[in-house]
């Protein structure tokens, strides 16, 4: 029996390679993948999950771009990080549409938000995967909120953390810094969300000999997934001192694969929606939302998860040049 998904993301490193997991996983129906802005503008993180689909053979998939901007703040991406095209070194196929010119449009082309539109495809409730800022989410439930109530069955995003230091200030993780408003509406929403945060998903790395090896590939998705995150090593060796790089996405969907992958804990949490030190921190509040709270990982099992995507490229020894 397979589990019907959306995915909701802003490709970006980690995403990629998430979207690659999820598209080789047979247990996941994918219903639809929506696209905001975050790592990359909304034109490029389109691009990128389209071609990302392509690669791992599943154009079939409908790609819908949503929000190219926060709800209330101005946008900000993250090219340090993950390149200006949101995908490293990787060469991402074609330009993406509005690419370079001028301001922002609109939140969406359609006249519904992305989330929307992507759950009008869906004939039973759904599983929803959120790997970015929660803009789209926020938009569907300013919409029709009774629509995202009972086609949502479930909500588990990559956002916030407890316990863990911030990768955007001292508090935050990116996608809830991006748009804090956003999850202070899916949390007033009162949906079933499960938060996997920086809490577990710091611990997912991968080395440095890994990623080289994944180059070497001769599975042409491995070795585009092994391009960008060549970037994402640079990155984290100049800003972090890691001889290697953060997967922070995939934990999500390997929740899905392994039930048992991440262990969850209940708190009532709230965001600080303020413009200081503390925007975007995700904390424990008695008068917050009820979130079941990712808090250790079982990361072995992850590792051979992703072996669905990278086979075993990834164990053999570098050849000798």
């Amino acid at each position: 029996m397979t589990t019907a998904i959306i995915i909701d993301t802003d490709p970006g490193i980690d995403d990629v390679v998430t979207l690659a997991l999820a598209a080789r996983s047979p247990e996941l129906e994918i219903v639809a993948v929506t696209t905001t802005y975050g790592n990359a503008t909304l034109a490029r993180t389109t691009r990128n999950a389209r071609h990302v689909l392509a690669l791992a053979g599943r154009s079939d998939i409908p790609v819908i771009p949503g929000a190219d901007r926060p709800l209330v703040r101005p946008l900000v991406t993250a090219p340090e990080t993950h390149g200006e095209s949101g995908v490293g070194h990787a060469e991402p196929e074609g330009k993406g549409e509005g690419e370079g010119e001028g301001e922002p449009g609109p939140p969406s082309s359609s006249a519904l938000p992305a989330v929307v539109v992507a759950l009008h495809l869906a004939d039973a409730p759904i599983t929803l995967v959120t790997l970015g800022p929660l803009t789209n989410l926020a938009h569907a439930l300013r919409t029709d909120p009774d629509l995202v109530v009972t086609r949502v069955r479930r909500h588990i995003g990559m956002f916030g953390s407890l316990h863990e230091r911030g990768n955007t200030n001292r508090w935050a993780d990116f996608n809830a810094w991006c748009d804090p408003e956003a999850v202070a509406e899916v949390f007033g929403a009162e949906l079933p969300t499960e938060m996997v945060g920086l809490d577990v998903t710091r611990r997912m790395t991968l080395d440095r000999a890994e990623v080289v090896r994944l180059g070497r590939s001769s599975d042409p998705l491995v070795r585009w997934l092994a391009d960008a995150l060549r970037f994402y090593v640079e990155f984290h060796c100049r800003q972090e001192r890691l001889d290697g790089c953060v997967v922070n996405d995939v934990l999500t969907i390997g929740q899905l694969l392994e039930p048992h992958l991440l262990d969850f804990a209940r708190f009532r949490l709230k965001i600080d929606t303020g413009d200081g030190e503390y925007r975007g921190r995700t904390l424990s509040d008695p008068a917050g939302a009820a979130i079941r709270v990712a808090l250790d990982v079982d990361v072995t099992a992850m590792r051979r998860l992703l072996d669905r995507v990278f086979g075993h490229a990834w164990d053999r020894p570098v050849a000798e040049e």
